[in-house]
This record gives structure tokens, C-alpha cells and sequence, in this order.
């Protein structure tokens, strides 16, 4: 299948490669041609995992976006939420009818993506899905290498409209066999995993991070308390969910730390452990511009702090690290442009919302 990988990150070199190598025909494009030189010149990205380490050919890496994105039947996009409007602009002028963009995760940008093209004037008649996590746990190694310590063995996925969803998901699932259909775009943003696990640990971790030069908070910044309120902040999370009627799987975080019971979470059993052997977490951490605060926090956290509230569920833990975070980034992030606030959609029915849900009727 013809794929489009969109980004120069961690999950994007992860996804380049390993849809490659599975034998699909990969194109692969970054804004920063300076740094994607490497790659460029090989045409290729160094794999490295449990099988070992080998380079694996594209069929294209390039910066022109238009020419990696022709003809794909699907656009993976594993960037953070904060770059996916400033995206809408490339993308505009090459979508084509039928093509699926998948968003790991999304954060509910399927549909701040939607409305962006339309401002954009794009025809285009697109399908949008977002995931509850990216599909690998993967650090780059270098300017051409990328290291994925595992793969997601279950990817809950939610599309937009979600009247496409049999559509997209002979697609997805091509790409993606861990792939499982969920309700609608919503109910694949509440399930979005990063703001769950990743605030906690940076706001827990903030002394650590600020003092020393390098720091796991997969290893030593998860300790007991942290897990608590991990799990009373994931509460929050599936309450939210069941007062919008989602019901389950709702994939709880203290799976993702259970080795030995519970369900199987999104990346499978004993993945945390995997995760902290890499020792590949063990990284210089900026407090302030960390994707786990710019991303999971100011973004994710403060959409479902937003969604929480027009359900009418009180979220004391995930307002806590809220307000907190606010305190250290000196602004605040309940008004920030991805809540439903942001959106214009906190004035919505709950049928009003289904429909556009399902739809994609504003």
C-alpha cells in the first residue's frame, strides 16, 4: 500500500521504517531538510530493535510535500497536537479524495485538522482517524536511526466523521492490523493515553528535571505516589468517558504497569519494564518546552479538563495539575485553543455534538 509518513520525530522515523520493512511503499516527509539530509541521501532509516539493526530503503524521503503525499491511500501522522494547524497549511493543496489521515494520537485534532482545510478551501474529500497512543514506544539514535523498543499490539482508533469509519478502516488496519474501531473521534481522544501518564511525571519530576542534567521519569521519577494519582487521574478519564456513554475497553493506565495480570493494555504485557531496560528515556528534559507539557499538558490535559466540564463531571486531580502547570508556564491553559472552548463547541447539545461526530456537521 502506497503510505505517506508525515514528521522528522521519534514515532515518525518508527513508523517510516517499520511500515517499510513490512512492505509497504513508504514515503516520508520533514519540513527540516537541513537535518533530513541524512535520510535523504540514503533514502533509507537505520531500524534498530529486538531483531537487531538494519537499514531499511523508502521508497521516497523527501521535503516536498506534495510529491509524498500523491497517490498515498494513507497519511500517518505522528506529530504532536501542537504542530497538526500549522500542518493544515502544507497539506491544503495536495489532499486528494479517499485518503485516510491517521493521527497518533490526535487529541481531538481530526477535527480542528477538518475545519482548518475547509478555512484552507481544501475540496478534498478526506477521512480522519486518531489513536489512543503512537504506535511504538521509539527514541531516534541519530540523524538517520531510530531505536523501537516495542510495538502496539492494540491501537484503539477513532475516525471522523465516524460514518467512514468501515471506509477508513479497511485502510487503517492494512497499515495497522493492532488497529481496533472505536465509536467516534471522541471517544478515540479520551483515550488518549499521553495526557494520562506523562503529566504526573513531569509536574511530580519538576525538581529532579530542573536539577539535574539527565533523568528517567519512566525509572526512577515513578514511584508509588506518582502511580497514585496516575490512577486517580485516570479515574477522572474513564468517568468522563462513561458519562458520554463510552463504554469499555477504556484500556486503564495501571494495565500499561501490570506485568503479571489485568487485560492487555495498548503496547502489551510487561511494556513499561521494556521501556525503562532501553535505558533510552534517560534524557535531557526542558521542563518548559517538553512535549509532555506543550503536548499532553496544555493541550491534552486542558482538553479533558474542557470535555469534563460540559459533561458536568468533576475533575479535581486533572484541574490540579492543571492549574499547576499553569503556574509554571505563566499562563493559563484552561483557555488555551484545544478545549472545547477553543473549539466553539462548548455550546453544543449532546445531540448537536453526536451528530457532528458522527457527521462532520458543525
Amino acid at each position: 500500500m502506497d503510505i505517506a509518513v508525515i514528521g522528522g520525530g521519534h514515532g515518525a522515523y518508527a513508523a517510516a521504517a517499520d511500515l517499510a520493512e513490512k512492505g509497504h511503499s513508504v514515503r516520508l516527509w520533514r519540513r527540516n531538510r537541513e537535518e533530513f539530509q541524512p535520510v535523504i541521501k540514503k533514502q533509507a532509516i537505520i531500524l534498530k530493535d529486538y531483531n537487531g539493526t538494519r537499514s531499511v530503503r523508502l521508497a521516497l524521503a523527501g521535503s516536498d510535500i506534495a510529491e509524498v503525499v500523491q497517490g498515498a491511500r494513507i497519511l500517518v501522522i505522528p506529530l504532536p497536537a501542537v504542530a497538526q494547524e500549522s500542518l493544515v497549511q502544507e497539506l491544503a493543496p495536495c489532499l486528494e479524495d479517499g485518503q485516510v489521515i491517521l493521527l497518533c494520537p490526535g487529541t481531538f485534532g481530526s477535527f480542528v485538522m477538518a475545519g482548518g482545510l475547509r478555512e484552507k478551501g481544501c475540496s478534498a474529500r478526506v477521512v480522519f482517524a486518531e489513536t489512543g497512543t503512537l504506535p511504538y514506544l521509539a527514541r531516534k539514535h541519530g540523524p538517520d536511526t531510530v531505536a523501537v523498543t516495542t510495538r502496539a499490539t492494540r491501537l484503539p482508533t477513532g475516525v471522523f466523521p465516524a460514518d467512514k469509519s468501515d471506509y477508513a478502516f479497511e485502510i487503517i488496519k492494512e497499515a495497522y492490523p493492532a488497529a481496533e474501531m472505536l465509536t467516534d473521534a471522541l471517544d478515540g481522544a479520551l483515550m488518549n493515553a499521553g495526557p494520562i501518564i506523562h503529566p504526573p511525571l513531569i509536574m511530580l519530576n519538576a525538581g529532579p528535571i530542573e536539577h539535574f542534567d539527565f533523568w528517567d521519569i519512566h525509572n526512577e521519577g515513578t514511584q508509588p505516589a506518582v502511580r497514585r494519582v496516575h490512577d486517580a487521574l485516570d479515574a477522572e478519564r474513564i468517568a468522563v468517558r462513561e458519562a458520554l456513554g463510552y463504554g469499555p475497553p477504556h484500556f486503564p493506565l495501571a494495565d500499561h504497569y501490570n506485568s503479571t495480570g489485568g487485560d492487555e493494555w495498548m503496547y502489551g504485557n510487561a511494556a513499561h519494564e521494556k521501556l525503562v531496560d532501553s535505558s533510552d528515556w534517560r534524557e535531557r528534559l526542558d521542563l518548559y518546552g517538553h512535549r509532555y507539557m506543550t503536548e499532553d499538558i496544555a493541550c491534552g490535559l486542558a482538553f479533558l479538563v474542557s470535555v469534563a466540564d460540559w459533561a458536568g463531571i468533576d475533575v479535581p486531580v486533572a484541574r490540579g495539575i492543571l492549574t499547576l502547570a499553569s503556574a509554571i508556564l505563566g499562563r493559563d491553559l484552561r483557555s488555551g485553543s484545544r478545549t472545547l472552548e477553543g473549539m466553539g463547541l462548548r455550546g453544543l447539545t449532546d445531540m448537536e455534538m453526536k451528530k457532528l461526530l458522527a457527521e462532520g456537521v458543525f
